[in-house]
């Protein structure tokens, strides 16, 4: 017989604590090839701790991540990133000692594939023009848009090669028409067949581009299902409205 393939990302019983919280308790999910999840839930339920444990960010205290069939539990960051998941942070990072081109080709010079300078510059031309950035390359942080800084982030992200993307937060604090633009982007990772896990709270993004969500309440998964399944769960309408269906 076939074997069944695996998923992609494997979480089982994540556990996470900061002091007395339970920032993670028991979490798990699973996402496939081709996917992108989205991870929504209210603000301090463990959404970007989640995402910080499956990066290597942060170590967890219980529980166990896969990706591609192999144990990376507490992996340092920079061997997962070799693995092969890469992401942004919840606020965009970009050093001012760096121009933009540089930003992304560092990405490219350590992540991976280990390209030469050459090859890594040439390739941040190219990653910073398909997220669709139009500004100078030569330019560094406080010479860029709020947009600019995140158009970098995720051709910084692109640029380890990854086969998992993890985005916290990349749409927030846009402009709709920006926010348009980035969906638009975001989508057109997805059909390239990039896999992304999302944490987002703009639902009208989380509809557009998710086929399957997850819902956090407490570091617990609460619901899970197609966003409208999911939001549609009386425990999702309890936690987001306080009131019972």
């Amino acid at each position: 017989m076939t074997p069944i393939p695996r998923p992609l990302l494997e979480v089982t019983n994540l556990s996470r604590h900061f002091g007395g919280l339970a920032a993670l308790d028991g979490a798990s999910f699973s996402v496939e090839r081709g996917e992108v999840v989205g991870l929504v839930g209210p603000n301090g339920s463990g959404k970007t701790t989640l995402l910080n444990t499956v990066s290597g960010r942060l170590s967890p205290m219980g529980g166990e991540v896969r990706f591609n069939g192999k144990l990376v539990t507490g992996f340092a960051p920079e061997a997962i990133c070799r693995a092969g998941i890469a992401g942004t942070f919840q606020l965009a990072r970009i050093p001012d000692a760096l121009n933009a081109l540089d930003n992304v080709a560092v990405a490219a010079m350590y992540g991976r594939r280990r390209l030469d300078v050459a090859s890594a510059r040439a390739d941040a031309d190219r990653l910073l023009a398909r997220v669709g950035f139009t500004g100078n390359v030569a330019a560094h942080g406080d010479q860029l848009t709020y947009f600019d800084h995140k158009r970098i982030e995720l051709a910084r992200a692109l640029a380890c090669a990854p086969e998992l993307l993890l985005l916290d937060e990349w749409l927030a604090g846009l402009n709709p028409t920006e926010l348009e633009d980035g969906i638009a982007l975001v989508r057109s990772l997805r059909e390239e067949g990039l896999t992304i896990v999302m944490v987002e709270h703009v639902m009208h993004a989380i509809r557009s581009l998710c086929g399957h969500i997850v819902v956090l309440n407490a570091g617990r998964v609460i619901a899970a299902g197609t966003p409208e399944e999911a939001l549609a769960d009386p425990d999702v309408v309890r936690v987001y409205l306080g009131e019972s269906v």
